[in-house]
């Protein structure tokens, strides 16, 4: 009997050991890097890899406040037993440790859409109490063992579908006494019971995942709120510079063509000294607010400085660049068309100048050197109108 009672005693120190090792690991892993999707990557492959938890599969959700629902994020893990057949073959084989499945995570980025992957980020889920399972473990804060046909009822029939999953187990994401998400794992191929110490190392690592989730999380806030412009919300000029020479070495690469458009609003000095500063403030927002709804998602709209802006349009001639400055002159010349606080020719619109790589210039610098000069040239034919690049320009500036 006490050789027994001393026998399970070194099993769970052995053990206690071994979840406080990995929590260290994981642990440390987490901390090379601030970015979020790096973050969640770390935390899922922890959950799966064998030297890890080692559960078949680990789904990460995330609760979207603004909707009031729980988004999928990510999944790793086969969703088809012949698919984990082969990915258990091939660790295996290569003899795979978990600095290897994190040192992948390049690798899954450039191909994340693997079935798990996809059908995990096309769920959402309401938070209400009649939403199942995934619900309930954000509203009530609370770890949630499927591991019985009884508690197999609680479960959304159409994600029980969707994740092909039997017997589960999912785990609040918690920060500050805040749910974050819920992370979902199950066993669902090799059909290993999830034990009570499951779950207990589960929480314990879903606590820590948690603060890495909500630190990343702050970083990111913190790193895009540095790059916006307090006034317009549109990116700032150190954001331009960076964006436009991302897309310049991505042009270079897919000989591609870049258009950077430089736009001015005219007559704002005028309309400031008139009208005083906060209907100036006013005026810009309203300006920025149509550049941004005409552009496309991939351009780069951003303030230049003053009364100026800049968009980087990607994959544009600098024929159509021209075409679309004049929408958006023309959008600018009908918001302002009836202000009757200014006589007409005092009320405000743009002028905009177009250059374009390679054409008109093979590098950064030139390239809004040569827009600036076609934005003069707008401005100094009579404002209120968009000029392309020309080399005569540099001569008229001068």
């Amino acid at each position: 009997m006490e050789k027994e009672k001393a026998e399970n005693l070194k099993t769970e120190l052995e053990r206690l050991n071994w979840e406080f090792a990995l929590l260290y690991e994981v642990s440390n892993a987490i901390r090379t890097t601030l970015k979020l999707d790096q973050v969640l990557y770390i935390i899922l492959t922890a959950l799966t890899s064998h030297e890890g938890l080692g559960f078949n599969r680990a789904m990460l959700f995330l609760v979207n406040e603004k909707e009031n629902i729980l988004e999928g994020i990510m999944g790793i893990g086969p969703h088809t037993a012949e698919e984990a057949g082969k990915i258990w073959h091939a660790i295996s084989r290569s003899k795979m440790t978990l600095d290897d499945f994190i040192a992948s995570y390049d690798s899954f980025k450039r191909d994340p859409e693997s079935k798990l992957n996809s059908i995990v980020k096309g769920i959402k889920v309401p938070l209400r109490e009649d939403m199942g399972i995934l619900a309930l473990t954000i509203l009530e804060g609370m770890p949630f063992e499927i591991t019985t046909h009884e508690a197999k009822k609680l479960v959304d029939p159409e994600i029980q579908n969707a994740l092909n999953t039997d017997f589960f187990v999912t785990i609040p994401l918690k920060a500050k006494d805040k749910v974050l998400g819920a992370i979902l794992v199950d066993n669902v191929f090799n059909k290993k019971p999830i034990s009570k110490a499951d779950v207990k190392m589960l929480t314990m690592f879903a606590n820590h995942a948690g603060l890495a989730i909500d630190n990343s999380r702050l970083y990111e806030e913190t790193v895009y709120l540095s790059s916006i412009d307090g006034l317009t919300k549109l990116w700032n000029y150190g954001k331009f510079q960076q964006n436009l020479s991302l897309e310049l070495e991505r042009s270079k690469f897919t000989e591609a063509n870049i258009s950077l458009v430089m736009v001015d609003v005219d007559n704002f000095k005028n309309y400031n000294d008139t009208l005083g500063h906060i209907k100036g403030d006013v005026a810009l927002r309203r300006i920025a607010d149509v550049l941004k709804s005409k552009s496309r998602k991939f351009d780069t709209v951003a303030r230049y400085g003053g009364e100026e802006f800049v968009i980087v349009m990607p994959n544009t001639s600098r024929e159509n660049a021209r075409l679309f400055a004049e929408r958006l002159r023309n959008e600018v010349e009908k918001t302002y068309a009836e202000d009757a606080a200014l006589p007409p020719e005092k009320r405000l619109t743009i002028s905009c100048g177009v250059a374009s790589y390679p054409e008109d210039a093979d590098n950064k610098e030139d390239l809004i050197s040569h827009s600036d000069m076609a934005l003069y040239e707008a401005k100094r034919a009579g404002k209120n109108r968009s000029c392309i690049y020309s080399k005569s320009m540099g001569s008229k500036k001068n």
